[in-house]
Order: structure tokens, then sequence, then C-alpha cells
């Protein structure tokens, strides 16, 4: 059954019989004689069908959160009977929001000098993304924000703390507000990521509007718009010092405490290896006072 399970979770995912074959590298027909299978084992229709996927009826909805949970299991208790012979080992995915890339090796560095077996999948994930995949179990663990949108069912570790600035060819210096720094031509990201939704946020407070000129899912493509010295950006110190700046470009401090970024994995016990021995990483490391 679990084998099906598996099949079952992906055709959700994908939501289309062919590209779920492909990706399982089965036949459609391999593929929908599996779910069919599992339908009449669990006596109940799973997936909603006509000339093609329709979605999935309320039993699949249900039996797709047992999926996850069996399959999770069962996978854990492979890894870790694996972990006992060999020791910790095998990929770990990783998704992190873009903001964090800049020291994202503050944790994998440790992780894979105490585990050299093991290897470090990094994917660029919005904040959404990652806790739709480690639910979907297609992300192992995030590195994400922790105190300023709901989380869902994860398990959470402090990182560090990101604060702000204001980047610009700006011959002043010292810290700046946000409603000056509102005043200028500017460049975010684009509002489907939460440093874009944070950073509005911290506008409308001191009673500005949130009207960027340029928005893009790119730091380079904002740091390219801020050389010509016609913008200017709101970026995380930890951009502004983890990328080379163009010459003439400087960042003066914003005000506020800012937000917590953190690892956030399934809240499940006991963790597959590799998430342990990621967290057992965060506990014995202090990335926050760096």
């Amino acid at each position: 059954m679990i084998d099906k399970l598996s099949m079952f979770m992906v055709l959700a995912r994908e939501e289309h019989f062919g590209r779920a074959a492909e990706a399982l590298g089965v036949t459609q027909p391999t593929l929908s004689s599996a779910i069919k299978a599992l339908e009449d084992q669990l006596g109940v229709q799973l997936v909603r069908r006509g000339s093609r996927y329709q979605g999935l009826t309320p039993e699949g909805e249900r039996v797709l959160g047992w999926a996850r949970r069996i399959v999770g299991d069962a996978r854990a208790m492979q890894a870790e009977m694996q972990a006992r012979r060999k020791g910790v080992s095998g990929l770990l995915r990783l998704g992190v929001i873009p903001t964090a890339m800049p020291r994202i090796a503050e944790l994998t560095g440790p992780f894979l000098r105490r585990h050299p077996n093991a290897g470090v999948s990094i994917l660029s994930r919005s904040s959404d993304e990652i806790r739709e995949q480690i639910e979907a179990m297609e992300l192992d663990a995030g590195v994400t924000y922790l105190d300023s949108e709901p989380l869902g069912r994860v398990q959470s570790l402090p990182l560090y703390r990101e604060t702000y600035c204001l980047v610009s060819r700006d011959p002043e210096t010292g810290p700046v507000g946000w409603a000056d720094a509102a005043a200028r031509p500017l460049c975010l990201l684009t509002p489907d990521m939460q440093n874009r939704r944070i950073v509005t946020r911290h506008l409308l407070d001191a009673g500005a509007d949130a009207m960027p000129r340029v928005e893009s899912t790119s730091m380079l493509a904002i740091l390219a718009h801020v050389a010509t010295g016609d913008w200017a950006a709101i970026l995380p110190h930890s951009i502004a010092r983890g990328l080379p700046l163009p010459d003439g470009v400087s960042a003066r401090d914003l005000s506020g405490e800012g937000h917590m970024v953190g690892l956030v994995v399934a809240r499940r016990e006991p963790h597959p290896p590799l998430v342990d021995a990621l967290l057992k990483t965060v506990e014995a490391i202090d990335i926050v006072n760096q």
C-alpha cells in the first residue's frame, strides 16, 4: 500500500495523470491502475475523473493527509535504520527564502562538516512555498520568517534577526526613517515575497505609501537599478553585506528591531536522521550572534 500511497501523493501534487506518471517514471496506465487498486482497497473514490484529472474527492483529501503521515513515517524508519548502519547520509532538501541566501552557509557549513556523508540541495523558495512543500514532503526543512505570518504545522528554531537598510547612491550617512525611505523611487521585491509584505507593513506604519516603481524577484536586478543612481532599495542587512554593492552605493540603517528568521521542519517524532542532525546542528551553533 505504501507504494500506491506514494503514487497518489505525486498525482495530488502534479494534478495531472501524465505529468505524475512522468515524475514517477512509470506509464500512465500503470499509475491509473495503482490509483484504482488503492481506491478498491480503501472502498472509496479518491480522484474525480472525466476526460482528465478533475481533482480529489473529499475522501481523497482526507486520504492525502493520512498518506503523507504514513509514507513519511515509512521513509523515516528506513532512513533511521540506514543511519544506524552507515551514519547520517543522503541529500537534505532545504528551501530558503531569497533574503536568507547570503547567510545560509552559516547553517549548512557546520552541518556538512559534522556529517561528511550528507549533502544539501539548497532551493530558493518563498515562505508560502516552504510551508506547502514541507507539508507535501517535497522539502525536508526550510529557512523562513518565524514571527510575521502563521507558520502552520511546523517545529521551528530561531537562527538570526533580519534588520533592514536603505541602499542607494545617497551622499548622506547615518540612520534613515521609513517615511524618508518611502520618498525615494524604490525598487522592492514582488508582493508574493514575505519580505515585501514585511517592508510594506513598515512603510504603512510610518504613514508612507508602499508604491515602488520597480518590482523584481531578483536581488541582482534590484541592485542593478540602484547602481544607475536613479533608484533606491529597502533590503535586509544580510543582502547588503553578503552581496558586493556597486561602486558608489551604500547602505543606511532603517529603524526597527527586525524579524526573526529560523529553521522550520515538519512537526513529527521521531524526525528522519537528516532532519534530526540539522536540528542538532542549529542547537550547537550560534548564528544569531555571529
